[in-house]
């Protein structure tokens, strides 16, 4: 069976196991998701969740964030882990958005990657959730699960992206992204994974039963 019929078949049953597949980092704007993005970098959503509220209560855009202290910044989102480095990130990104932009977001992947904090992961979330299109969003659940599956045996993931983009239906891409990384969550775990309750064990070559 072809790459591209496996994960339509995945896909549709991993669709029916997750119907609600919507962002799990909390925002109300493109600036707001892509600012959450750079600090979810080796944290969870969950963290990070706590934090923007108050973040974005204090710097409500662009120029706002542009102009705060750093050490301000820092203080608020402590709790994400390196959050020196990520406070002069996202500084330094809302100051671009600003002063280039006019506060918006850009809606390109050579664009976005050149702002502070900003790898392909990110650009890829911001370009399927904001602009819709097509992407595959590679993060550690979904290098797990695509390796498992067979999908792919490569650990670096840019080089994930790119072979699956080449082989995953341009029209499924985001939903496959998803609902793997979801998959990754609930079942696929990485010590332990669930097997023999997961869903689409008869299409998964790494099963363990």
């Amino acid at each position: 069976m072809k790459s591209s019929e496996r994960a339509r078949i995945i896909t549709g049953i991993l669709r029916e196991e997750y119907p609600d597949r919507k962002p799990l980092l909390d925002y109300r704007n493109p600036y707001e998701l892509l600012i959450a993005v750079i600090l979810s970098a080796q944290t969870t959503d969950a963290g990070v969740n706590k934090v923007t509220p108050p973040l974005f209560s204090n710097y409500p855009s662009p120029r706002d964030l542009s102009e705060a202290l750093q050490v301000e910044v820092e203080e608020i989102i402590h709790s994400t882990g390196f959050f020196r480095v990520k406070a002069a990130n996202i500084i330094k990104t809302a100051r671009i958005l600003a002063d280039q932009y006019a506060g918006q977001v850009p809606g390109s992947m050579k664009e976005l990657v050149a702002l502070p904090g900003v790898g392909r992961k990110t650009a890829n979330v911001i370009l399927n959730h904001i602009f819709d299109e097509p992407a595959i969003i590679v993060d550690t659940h979904f290098i797990r699960v695509s390796n498992r599956l067979g999908f792919t045996d490569k650990k670096d993931p840019e080089q994930i992206e790119r072979q699956l983009k080449a082989e995953i239906p341009e029209d499924i891409q985001s939903e496959f992204s998803m609902t793997v990384n979801l998959h990754g969550r609930k079942y696929c775990h990485p010590r332990k994974p669930e097997c023999g309750s997961c869903p689409i064990k008869d299409y998964c070559p790494s099963v363990l039963l």
